[in-house]
């Protein structure tokens, strides 16, 4: 069959649309704020095969796991697949990444044929475990991490399995919740299949296969001819993750190699650390979806993210290793992982395209939750997800108060935090002196305190980049370490990077993020964007001087450009011939 190019962008657009639509329906039914307001969820389109055609404006990290889930599902029921079957999963040696992320696949009928399956991937806020949340770091196997689900039927031919719901419902704190963000999941699959039919009956079912096949091979082309665009080689990085929370004097090694030779990738991480006794392990389909997500930003913004681009990059990790584990590893935390193999592959990718590639970020995302029961033994569950400093770019500064690039995720509001939790957010701000330095600084960071209003609660922390800093670039300064710290005001105590602990009333528990490498030389910022800086609290006035080599006037706000000469030529001096190093983790 001919393919129309006009037509093909139609419909190519048509089909995404289904699944941002999707998206659009899980944020606005959902009950969960680490659905509603972090956005934790994805929702993709596949072929009746399960080749990934499209996906929703989500998480980049979910979707390079949805054809492995969905190949799980075709696998076990192949044969046995029909119109009203609605499929669950979480188990993460049966397709999925770690067990809040329960994936639902619903499979789409025209005339007695298979043609498509709806798929979303929430991050739930509870699946049972030893710890509320099911988030814990140090888990050492995964049997402590909450209810394991193999590739099962929710519904069978239209009907609802009663057996499955109320297992469900026995083995989590929150289920009125937990059901609530199901159901956004299904509305969101049903919606998918009500707009699907409304194409097929538009184009009809052969030109629908058609063009189905035709986007992803139109995505492999571009992705091929962008390819060959990057230069040949193989290019290396090493970075280390602080600990896993079980052994925390021991770092853990991440080293890639990314192989480029004509129009094909090849992604290698032997010489990563074997998997670990901490829950920070992480499956071999979350490994290719960092990965896929990594290389796509250096392509171009038009190819989509769908099994065509997937065909480009060969992605490989040593079984047993903290990227491609065995049971019966830990994996409730596995997004600290992920996070960092990004930053790991970014600096991959700067050794390629050293002008078009940011220095580290903020590491990924900290997970912070706080569970317990209040006064009238009713539970609560507060998870939150929030990232905000990039490094900076060879271009421009490092974006802050943003998510981060492997993530999609917004904060949750201080007022909706306070409205459905016993905590009260005390402080919500950028921290000064914080971001990497550089020509272009590393984005700034900030902190959050959340105090405990209830008598007390499970307070558990993921996060890292505290003894391995953000790195800078070609002359950057790294960013500046992350911390916890337990009631900043009183006696305060300092945390480790990952921890369980029991808060009461009153405490107060404070993160702070890292600061997001620089990128380039300091003493070559431009003196004005130093006084910005200054002005806004991003930099005081003594590191504007030490790191800078910048004097700001602030009784004026002007640059002392006679100083600032001065200065930065004794800094220079000092220096001396020493060519600033491509990668600084200081």
């Amino acid at each position: 069959m001919h393919t129309d190019p006009v037509t093909l962008e139609l419909f190519k657009n048509a089909l995404l649309s289904i699944a941002d639509e999707m998206a659009v329906t899980i944020c606005c039914t959902t009950y969960s704020g680490v659905l509603r307001d972090n956005m934790d969820f994805s929702t993709a389109f596949t072929d009746g095969e399960g080749r990934l055609v499209g996906q929703g404006l989500t998480i980049p990290l979910h979707l390079g796991s949805v054809p492995t889930a969905l190949r799980e599902v075709l696998e076990r029921f192949e044969g046995d697949i029909h119109p009203g079957d609605l499929f669950i999963l979480n188990d993460p040696y049966a397709g999925g990444m770690h067990l809040p992320d329960v994936f639902i696949f619903k499979p789409i009928f025209c005339d007695g044929e298979r043609l498509a399956f709806a798929a979303t991937v929430c991050h739930h806020v509870d699946v049972g475990g030893r710890v509320p949340g099911s988030n814990a770091s140090d888990s050492t196997e995964i049997y402590q991490e909450g209810l394991r689900i193999p590739p099962i039927k929710l519904y069978e031919r239209g009907v609802r399995n009663d057996t499955l719901w109320q297992i469900i419902e026995t083995n989590v704190r929150l289920p009125v919740q937990i059901f609530g963000d199901l159901r956004a999941q299904l509305a969101a699959c049903n919606i998918a299949e009500k707009q699907f039919n409304e194409l097929v009956d538009h184009y009809g079912i052969d030109v629908t296969k058609h063009y189905m096949h035709a986007v992803i091979d139109y995505a492999e082309r571009m992705a091929r001819a962008a390819i060959r665009e990057l230069p040949d080689g193989a290019f290396s990085f090493e970075d280390w993750i602080d600990d896993d929370g079980i052994e925390r004097d021991r770092p853990i090694r991440l080293y890639c190699t990314i192989s480029k030779q004509g129009d094909g990738l090849l992604v290698d991480w032997n010489g990563t650390s074997p998997q670990v006794k901490g829950a920070i392990n992480c499956t071999l389909s979350f490994t290719k979806a960092v990965s896929y997500a990594a290389i796509r930003s250096v392509l171009g913004n038009d190819i989509p993210c769908n099994e065509g681009l997937f065909r480009t990059i060969e992605v490989i990790a040593p079984e047993g290793s903290i990227n491609n584990m065995l049971p019966p590893a830990a994996c409730a935390a596995r997004g600290l992982t992920g996070f960092r193999m990004g930053d790991c592959l970014f600096g991959a990718l700067a050794m390629m395209l050293p002008n078009r590639v940011f220095a580290a970020s903020d590491g990924g995302n900290t997970c912070v939750s706080i569970g317990g029961y209040t006064a009238e033994r009713k539970p609560f569950i507060f998870v939150d997800f929030t990232c905000g400093s990039w490094g900076g770019r060879p271009w421009a500064d490092g974006v802050q108060g943003n998510s981060n690039m492997f993530a999609n995720m917004a904060c949750q509001s201080v007022e909706v935090i306070e409205a459905e939790n016993p905590l009260q957010v005390r402080a919500f701000e950028f921290i000064t002196d914080r971001a990497g330095a550089g020509t272009y600084r590393g984005g700034v960071p900030y902190r959050r305190d959340y105090r405990m209003l209830e008598e007390e609660a499970v307070l558990q922390v993921r996060s890292d980049r505290r003894r391995v800093r953000p790195y800078g670039l070609y002359g950057g300064h790294a960013g500046k370490p992350s911390n916890n710290v337990l009631n900043p005001n009183r006696k305060s105590c300092v945390l480790d990077s990952k921890l369980i602990m029991t808060m009461y009333r009153d405490d107060v528990f404070r993160h702070e993020w890292p600061g997001g490498g620089g990128w380039g030389d300091p003493l070559t910022r431009d003196p004005l964007a130093v006084l910005d800086d200054v002005r806004n609290e991003f930099v005081s006035e003594q590191a504007a001087r030490d790191e800078y080599g910048v004097v700001v006037d602030t009784t004026v706000w002007q640059v002392d450009v006679a100083a600032t000469e001065r200065w930065r030529t004794k800094m220079h001096e000092a220096r001396g011939d020493i060519a600033p190093d491509d990668v600084k983790w200081e």
